[in-house]
């Protein structure tokens, strides 16, 4: 018997089985298509996330730090907020820096298959157990669980569902979640640029959705543009030359012309949020929990936080012999990670309103804040400190070194 199964091997799954396995706990990790290396010359995908500093300290602990530092990862030192109404030059346009907080950086831009590899070589490396199948059944005891796969029967005394927004987990545990469309439909690709990015990451606020351009390492940057349904699907139907230039002109030129150089890929954004992170012997982590619009690219890092709670609690509750799949633990996991799940949402889901799609008073409000923010240290120290992720309960992974 393992002391836990993880099901789900993305970046959060996997994160959650390292900590865990490196603090000692027999962990099966379930991921029945685990992604193929990347080989060092290979274009870069056109999936990427943003990693905060909590994050990277989180990703440490696990030990994939190693397995992501090289010539993929790219950091990012500034942030150039705007809306449409504003020139991205302009003193209405919001800059978080990172010299402004003594920071090298504010966070790194890194490609999803790396970041998801090099978990999983830390989890295997320590010792862990990687199985290539699929879920089919799940049965929950109050003695342990039992995990069905294609290939047998795994049992353990809690098992984790990290599989995503349609979780299997979440579903066999009947586990209820809160959903609604934001009737908008992401787009992502891979473009080059006339002028260099500066490292920088770049966001603009329109009528109809939200441009940002993400810097990569290889001086190319990463779009994600999150716009309303009929504007998307115009895009979506464009030529590859049409597009580029929809996004010259989105992005008001700050970047000079672009080029795609991967193919253009889109997903529909829902918001989700379970009813019950956990039941007893179940916990959900990540997507499987929550899912947030992509705005703020919070997504990722707020999963590796629920990770790194889970297995901060798992792995002292097991300190102190107590059954790690008890309800009463995985209960404080909930209360802890719930709470600063619904904070991020709201404040996500208040800037989609507002200021990408508002009209009115509090519309105009919202961007004179960004101008009334960009001019107090104060308050900017307050929202780079929130971007980085060191602010708020944090898990002791999480926190800085003293």
């Amino acid at each position: 018997m393992s002391d836990v199964v993880i099901v789900g091997g993305g970046p959060v799954g996997a994160c959650a089985a390292a900590l865990l396995r490196r603090g000692g706990l027999e962990v099966t990790l379930i991921e029945p298509h685990p992604p193929a290396p990347i080989e060092p010359c290979a274009p870069f995908d056109s999936r990427v996330v943003a990693l905060s500093r909590a994050s990277e300290r989180t990703l440490r602990a696990a030990g994939a730090w190693p397995h992501i530092q090289g010539p993929r990862l790219c950091p990012y030192e500034r942030m150039r907020i705007w809306h449409e109404s504003a020139d991205a030059a302009s003193a209405s346009a919001l800059v978080f820096d990172a010299a402004d907080v003594g920071e090298p950086n504010l966070g790194y831009i890194l490609e999803n298959r790396l970041l998801q590899c090099a978990l999983l070589d830390a989890f295997t490396a320590g010792g862990g157990q990687l199985e290539h199948v699929a879920l089919t059944g799940l049965t929950v005891t109050p003695q342990g669980v039992t995990v069905t796969t294609a290939s047998g029967e795994l049992t353990a005394r809690l098992i984790v569902g990290a599989d995503g927004a349609h979780s299997a987990v979440r579903a066999a545990a009947g586990l209820a979640a809160d959903g609604n469309d934001y009737h908008q439909i992401a787009l992502v690709a891979n473009v080059a640029t006339t002028k260099p990015h500066q490292h920088t990451a770049w966001q603009r606020f329109m009528k109809d959705g939200t441009l940002a351009l993400l810097p990569l390492a290889d001086g190319a940057s990463s779009i994600v543009w999150s716009a309303d349904e009929a504007r998307a699907r115009e895009l979506i139907a464009a030529t590859d030359e049409a597009f580029a230039r929809a996004l010259d002109e989105a992005s008001a030129g700050v970047l000079g012309s672009t080029r795609l150089i991967t193919e253009r890929r889109n997903f529909a954004l829902k918001r989700l949020a379970a009813r019950h992170y956990v039941s007893s012997r179940v916990a959900l982590l990540g997507d499987a929990a929550h899912v947030v619009h992509p705005l703020a690219g919070q997504g990722v890092n707020l999963g590796l936080l629920d990770a790194a709670a889970l297995a901060e609690l798992v792995l002292e509750a097991v300190s102190r012999r107590e059954d790690p799949g008890a309800l009463s633990v995985l209960r404080t996991y909930e209360r802890w990670r719930k709470s600063e799940v619904a904070l991020m949402a709201t404040a996500i889901d208040a800037f989609d309103q507002y200021l990408a799609h508002g009209s009115g008073p509090v519309a105009r409000a919202a961007r004179t804040g960004l101008r009334l923010v960009n001019g107090s240290s104060e308050l900017k120290r307050f929202f780079i400190e929130r971007a980085l992720g060191v602010k708020g309960e944090l898990p002791r992974v999480a926190r800085a070194l003293l």
